[in-house]
């Protein structure tokens, strides 16, 4: 009966603003997903090429090492002013300008040790500086492109198109590997570069030729796309774009702090597959290096699939207990999920089970991820960016914290511990929920105080 109702509805507002309701909303949430799946090839890049960089230019193991750290020291210190620039200057023209940039210094990866200002500092500074700046670009993708969905999708589809901007994460996990490796073979690491910078500049073009800021600036969207966006006629030039980041309002709210603290703690497992799953396979579980190639893109695989598929979910919840309660229930599932599958796959002896309840694990990880950042988008649109931003830096806090932990558990308890905490660790993701409350305008948890 409520499908029914809900589609009398669509089907009046279609008729009210003559005919059925344009299309572009989608076309703009798969162009960031294209966006986020290029953040993953380009961030992954180094790491497949590194064998071929080493052997050239004679880099010990620990000197790559600091080499690809490089890159998540940019990108973990510029999260906050990529969101802030994306408030105070509009998301489009950021993204737009984000991109680019980064795109430049992944081409220059190529060429880093004969650029003029840093062929003074050898090879190996040479990499790093060049790879820090295409980190601080790249910063700027994840909470900027998360504005978006607050202008462009409202509460009854946000979590899904957040979804599908965040599947991009699934899909370029999967494309890198074996795009990347196949051209460093075949015409040289080099090339790899190159054609990533290329990319990146017909997708930041694309982007910004297509796209505008709101859905009511775009000469595409017709007034029955329109009012699905803004439900009750309110137009989002009603959010003034003016004025100053409540920065105080924001540290002060407990749903920041609670998306913030769950992020941390969902970052923390979910980088050990970016980190030590490969060699946990090879070394510990004993599977070969082909299987273990086939297994390391399962876990972007389960994102793919399950991260769409729990927007969809969330917002047919909210659909029938509120943003609160079901923004909530929906997170605990996938975090609980998680955790089980975390803890009984690191215990399972049969290798392929373990390994496939480890990679979905990683796929309800980044489900409940995905609720996150439509919390971002429920509390505040003014202030996503900087919101948004803020809980990364938190995220990427996690992120680097995790492999250095993870091998000290690992080393003096054993890899079953190390997992079995790292499951503890999802647990308490699900626990600063309590916190958040997706129904309540950022700062008005403060003033119900008063």
């Amino acid at each position: 009966m409520r499908m029914m109702t809900a589609r009398v509805v669509k089907e009046e507002v279609s008729s009210a603003n003559g005919g059925a309701a344009t299309r572009v909303r989608w076309r703009v949430v798969t162009l960031l997903g294209v966006i986020t799946a290029l953040t993953y090839v380009d961030r992954l890049n180094l790491g497949i090429c590194g064998p071929f960089i080493q052997s050239e230019f004679h880099f010990d193991t620990q000197t790559m090492g600091w080499i690809l750290s490089s890159f998540s020291l940019g990108y973990a210190l510029f999260h906050i002013p990529g969101g802030w620039l994306g408030d105070r200057f509009g998301a489009r023209g950021m993204l737009a300008f984000a991109v680019l940039w980064w795109s430049v210094f992944t081409a220059a990866t190529a060429i880093a040790p004969n650029i003029p200002l840093l062929r003074v500092m050898g090879p190996a500074w040479a990499f790093a500086c060049v790879r820090f700046l295409m980190g601080t670009g790249e910063a700027a993708a994840m909470p900027v492109g998360n504005k978006m969905m607050a202008y462009w999708f409202s509460d009854k589809e946000r979590a899904f198109g957040t979804s599908i901007f965040l599947a991009g994460v699934g899909a370029g996990g999967l494309t890198a590997p074996l795009m990347i490796s196949w051209i460093a073979r075949h015409f040289g690491w080099r090339l790899s570069f190159f054609v990533c910078g290329a990319l990146g500049f017909a997708v930041a073009s694309v982007w910004y030729f297509y796209v505008r800021n709101r859905p009511e600036e775009h000469a595409g969207v017709n007034k029955a796309e329109l009012a699905l966006i803004q439900p009750g006629g309110s137009s989002s030039k009603d959010r003034d774009d003016s004025g100053k980041t409540p920065w105080l309002t924001i540290l002060s709210d407990p749903s920041v702090w609670g998306i913030t603290i769950s992020h941390f703690c969902l970052v923390y497992p979910v980088y050990i597959f970016f980190t030590w799953y490969f060699i946990y396979m090879v070394k510990v579980r004993g599977v070969t290096i082909s299987k273990a190639s086939f297994w390391a893109s399962a876990p972007f695989l389960a994102n793919a699939i399950l991260v769409p598929m729990w927007g969809w979910l969330s917002d047919r919840a909210v659909a029938v207990w509120g943003k609160r309660k079901g923004r909530r229930a929906t997170a605990w599932l996938a975090i609980c999920l998680s955790a089980g599958l975390l803890w009984s796959g690191s215990h399972t002896t049969n290798n392929t089970w373990s390994l496939l309840q480890l990679s979905i694990a990683a796929g309800f990880n980044f489900a409940a991820s995905a609720m996150l950042w439509a919390v971002c988008n429920d509390i505040t649109a003014r202030f996503s960016g900087s919101v948004s931003g803020f809980m990364n830096t938190f995220g990427s806090l996690g992120g680097w914290l995790s492999p250095v932990l993870t091998a000290f558990i690992a080393t003096r308890l054993g890899w079953s511990y190390a997992l079995d905490f790292a499951a503890v660790v999802t647990l308490v993701s699900g626990a600063a929920w309590f916190l958040v409350r997706a129904d309540q305008p950022l700062g008005q948890a403060n003033a119900n105080e008063h």
